[in-house]
């Protein structure tokens, strides 16, 4: 299949970061429902919350540590900003670039009875990262290899993943112990993945240099590029889908000082301390049928000649071997931890941990990007404000806020760095619409 897929696993970013993570800052608040469930699924059981059903939300992620963007730049560039020509570049030997996106369906929990509480979530992802790559080269192949300047480069453990799939899970959560100052809930949600396809590289060792006087680039090394099959980045497909399963896992501990018995509930008389550890994206998806490609780049080749489509240069100018075999993408297994401290009745703060349990450089498979992130926040039953600050992997600190006012949530985990900063490494925004059934 060639359509351009290598060269738009490499460049489409670009075009993807004029939008923005999950739900940063509002996964946590005691009223967020089926977004905190996805979050931890120990939260879907002793809520503030009867019922809740998400008629819709959607939260996006990116960024990159090879650029910088000013966001103001961009709003007042009225529709001219160039990311090429106009973002403030840091390239090295091991540039990062990813992108999620999150889609939630039609979704709801529900509660049993006292101690126990069912939901059923529908979602839509898709993942996109490249880890390790020489940011001087990604700048050439952008610039059609009309620099004048010569560089080496050095890139260890190149890898890259791209993969889209949906989701279904049926979520259960139990209060596992209930005394009058201590609650111990535990969740678990199970689902059906249905994978829409990936395409994925990797070169355990990629070096050279490029002189540009003479349009000559001399490398050393290899590189495997493969794609499910018919799977196309730029006109993603579920209609052949292939079905695998995953699991999410959490628990969560609270600390009711001042509750007397337990039979009173525990939303009456409210935690001044919580904890809570989950692991979520449990598991992989095999797709049979996957198309291989290994390029032998021991070469010195005239770039005179590309013309913007990477895998016609690769096929022209290196010899290479093709292979069909399966492909198991594995998913972007992590851990969170969260520890939320009431200050008075309406203000908290938390602290979280958002940790990458897949090795970022590993082969076909995609990763989250280490993330703490410290938010206070003023919560009541119809409006909640949010003020995250995360300090996230690749040395980026955002600054961001968000409102929930009844069934609307809005927010952005980024956005007042975003505005305040001239050179942001990440943006992301979410937004979301549901009918939320409050606790007498």
């Amino acid at each position: 299949m060639k359509k351009q897929i290598l060269l738009n696993f490499l460049l489409g970013l670009i075009a993807t970061l004029s939008y923005s993570q999950s739900y940063v800052g509002h996964s946590i608040d005691n009223y967020s429902g089926i977004q905190g469930v996805t979050y931890n699924p120990s939260s879907i059981v002793g809520s503030n919350l009867r019922a809740d059903i998400n008629l819709f939300s959607v939260s996006v992620f990116g960024g990159s540590d090879y650029f910088g963007i000013n966001i103001s730049d961009i709003i007042s560039s009225d529709g001219g900003f160039d990311f090429d020509e106009d973002s403030e570049k840091f390239p090295s030997n091991s540039n990062n670039f990813f992108f999620n996106a999150d889609v939630l369906g039609p979704s709801f929990m529900i509660n049993l009875n006292k101690r126990s509480s069912i939901g059923l979530i529908t979602r839509v992802r898709s993942n996109f990262n490249i880890h390790n790559i020489n940011g001087e080269i990604y700048e050439a192949l952008v610039d059609d290899f009309e620099s004048d300047d010569d560089f080496v480069f050095d890139s260890q453990n190149l890898s890259g993943t791209v993969h889209a799939w949906a989701e279904i899970g049926l979520a259960y959560g139990r209060i596992l112990m209930d005394k009058p100052n201590h609650l111990f809930k535990g969740g678990v949600t199970l689902k059906y993945l249905q994978g829409a396809g990936s395409a994925f590289l990797n070169s355990p060792g990629l070096q050279g240099q490029f002189l540009g006087s003479s349009n000559t680039l001399i490398s050393e090394g290899e590189l495997n590029y493969g794609t499910t099959e018919g799977f196309d980045s730029d006109d993603i497909d579920f209609s052949n889908i292939t079905g695998s399963f995953g699991l999410d896992v959490g628990f969560t501990y609270q600390w009711h000082p001042n509750r007397e018995n337990d039979s009173t509930p525990s939303h009456k008389d409210p935690y001044k301390l919580k904890v809570g550890v989950s692991v979520t994206d449990i598991g992989s998806i095999t797709y049979d049928n996957a198309t291989i490609t290994n390029y032998n780049l021991n070469a010195t080749v005239d770039t005179a000649s590309y013309d913007g489509d990477l895998e016609e240069f690769l096929d022209n100018n290196y010899p290479s071997s093709e292979t069909e075999g399966k492909a198991k993408i594995q998913l972007p297994t992590a851990l969170h931890v969260l520890v939320d401290y009431r200050l008075t009745k309406k203000w908290f703060v938390s602290a979280q941990a958002d940790l990458a349990m897949v090795k970022t450089d590993a082969a076909l498979s995609n990763s989250v990007i280490n993330t703490v992130t410290v938010a206070p926040r003023l919560e009541t039953r119809w409006f909640s404000f949010y003020a995250p600050l995360s300090f996230r992997q690749y040395g980026d600190i955002s600054l961001g806020g968000g409102i929930r006012l009844g069934p609307l949530t809005v927010g952005s985990g980024s956005v007042f760095t975003n505005l305040l900063s001239d050179s942001s490494n990440t943006t992301d925004i979410y937004v979301g619409l549901k009918i939320p059934l409050y606790r007498k």
